[in-house]
């Protein structure tokens, strides 16, 4: 049975699945409308979501040797049936003239003005075609240090990340959304404490993720409170010593004040290299996708909120869904990398000498609460890794039977899975924050929690507010009798329902929402799809805001012991823009 035929099956009773069909909401309506429909010279919208899916579905097909409509077809109804989305610039530009369709690049930046700025135009390219960039700048040498063919002296890495910075405000990703960057120092640089204190007035830095880098050494020099050099990278000589613990406690209080900087743990990131002899020195913005110097990486992901099947109102994970819908996918996605346009020519060589693509998921936190299993529970945690393996083994599997139908990736031979295993792609999954698509597919975001049972998004599509209500809450609320106009505006008015005494206990632990969570259950959870995820983890640790600097050093020191790639904490109102809003607010008033 294909996938429109269970879809026929579900609504003849043999089993439901929960958001059956393309039903966008108006939310999802909106967002489609304001920056991935095709529109005219005068901006009249053009295109309709199923002629969107179609549009992309034809450019992805024709990668295909024999073109009699089947992969298309099959293409066309995961993304109409919201079970997979891809990146947005596939969504933006598949079907486009000279259309590019990957999410994420790396980019070098060397000790020099031309290699300065040879990148800075190379990202404006990459920003103004959809995709986001990542850099690590550590290889510029320190402020003030000596120029030779000038006499003068150096600006510094935090100069050009400025630069970079002020670049990106004017050319948005795709002419429709804000630019995205990763900027990565590590931890030796002499330069190191200004990066960590780059956003501390807050304002500074907006298209900027920042994130030190780094190694085993430095961490364990900071729990034995030892001292720690900081190299000019262009002498390779130690300019300063100081205490590890100096930089460490630094970098707690400005995550505390701003949410930055996140941290990139080096030495793991290499550990797992499917290209070993290669070191990866850098992520994409998000930091779920480590890359080398101009790869770029295309990512999808999987809507989890719809591989469940109810059968008397009993929910189950739809495993044979789910397998069929990873094969589609896969090969959608390494289909993404023979159709693209590349707009530079070192992009198409990296990419395509490796062929790395990133297939994901999103409305983890709507599954567990479908199958009544809180997120802060080890069943949970048990259930993610056994879900992310089934993934990761299924990847493997149809990566494996198109490098048989189609050859492998032509560093092969230097990989990890050489000579043991064919493969298409030397990496298949990463879990990426799935921002725009979560939206669209109407789901809850990539692994995280529920922000809130009702909340504001603010900013992503410019001023404009969006309101959100969790429908697998309304869903469940209803099923137990408990909706009513009452409770809505409750939850409008606070976001939650732990204060409710006519909510049960049980159910209160399946709706715990992200900042009522223990910020161990968040790292358990990024520890449990990390271990069958080739490429990382974006996941944000969301704290309370009256969480205390101590807790934000153990939650980093934690990750690194759990072996995690990268760590993203976030406080609340740490920062004056904040996306996702609760809902705090009186019954009088609109959320």
């Amino acid at each position: 049975m294909d996938l429109l035929e269970k879809g026929e099956a579900s609504e003849k009773g043999m089993g439901k699945s929960f958001h059956s069909g393309l039903k966008l909401t108006a939310n999802a309506q909106q967002l489609l409308s304001a920056r991935y429909f095709l529109k005219d010279a005068q901006g009249k919208v053009l295109e309709n979501p199923q002629q969107l899916f179609k549009r992309v579905a034809k450019n992805v097909a024709g990668a295909e040797a024999r073109q009699n409509g089947e992969w298309e077809d099959k293409f066309y109804r995961v993304m109409a049936n919201l079970l997979f989305l891809p990146n947005s610039p596939t969504l933006m530009n598949a079907g486009l003239p000279n259309g590019q369709l990957s999410a994420c690049f790396v980019l070098p930046v060397e000790d020099s003005l031309v290699s300065i700025f040879t990148t800075l135009k190379d990202t404006a390219m990459i920003h103004q075609s959809g995709g986001g960039t990542g850099y690590n700048f550590s290889k510029l040498r320190p402020h003030g240090d000596r120029i030779a063919s000038s006499g003068g002296v150096s600006s510094g890495p935090m100069a050009f990340i400025k630069i970079y910075d002020t670049a990106t405000e004017h050319v948005r990703q795709g002419g429709k959304r804000r630019g995205a960057n990763m900027g990565i120092l590590n931890a030796n640089h002499p330069d190191i404490e200004e990066f960590i204190l780059a956003k501390s007035e807050g304002t500074k830095l907006q298209n900027f993720n920042l994130s030190v880098g780094i190694t085993d050494d430095f961490m364990e020099a900071v729990q034995v409170n030892g001292s720690w050099p900081l190299i000019n990278p262009r002498t390779k000589t130690i300019a300063k010593t100081i205490k590890a613990k100096n930089i460490w406690n630094l970098i707690v209080s400005q995550t505390w004040k701003t949410g930055d900087p996140g941290l990139i743990f080096l030495n793991t990131i290499n550990k797992h290299n499917p290209i070993p002899k290669r070191k990866i020195q850098s992520t994409n913005p998000c930091g779920e996708v480590p890359l080398f110097e101009y790869e770029s990486c295309n990512l999808g992901s999987l809507n989890l909120s719809k591989m469940l099947i109810s059968e008397n109102d009993v929910w189950k994970v739809d495993w044979d869904l789910l397998e069929e819908t990873i094969e589609v996918a896969i090969r959608f996605l390494d289909n993404v990398i023979s159709v693209n346009h590349y707009l530079l020519p070192k992009v198409e060589t990296e990419t395509k000498r490796n062929r790395k693509i990133g297939l994901g998921v999103m409305g983890w936190a709507e599954m567990l609460a479908l199958l009544n299993i809180p997120y802060a529970s080890d069943e949970a945690i048990e259930l993610g890794e056994r879900l992310m393996q089934f993934i990761k083994s299924k990847s493997y599997q149809t990566s494996q039977h198109l490098a048989e139908e189609r050859g492998v990736f032509p560093s092969w031979t230097e990989s990890i899975h050489y000579p043991d295993r064919l493969m298409r792609n030397a990496t298949c999954n990463s879990i990426a924050p799935t921002g725009s698509i979560s939206v669209i597919a109407n789901t809850s975001y990539s692994i995280e929690p529920l922000y809130a049972l009702a909340y504001k998004r603010v900013g992503i599509l410019e001023n404009q507010t969006q309101l959100e209500i969790n429908p697998v809450f309304v869903y469940k609320m209803k099923m137990l009798g408990l909706w009513n106009d009452e409770l809505k505006d409750e939850v409008l008015r606070t976001g939650t329902i732990q204060q409710l005494e006519i909510i049960p206990k049980e159910v209160k632990r399946v709706f715990e929402t992200s900042l009522q969570i223990p910020w161990k259950y968040h790292l358990k959870h990024q520890r449990a799809f990390q271990k069958y995820t080739d490429n990382a983890v974006s996941k944000t640790v969301n704290l309370r805001e009256d969480t205390d600097e101590e807790t934000i050093s153990e939650i980093y020191r934690t990750a690194w012991e759990y072996g995690l790639k990268g760590i993203t904490i976030y406080r609340d109102g740490s920062k004056a823009n904040q996306v996702l809003q609760a809902c705090h607010l009186n019954r009088s008033s609109n959320c």
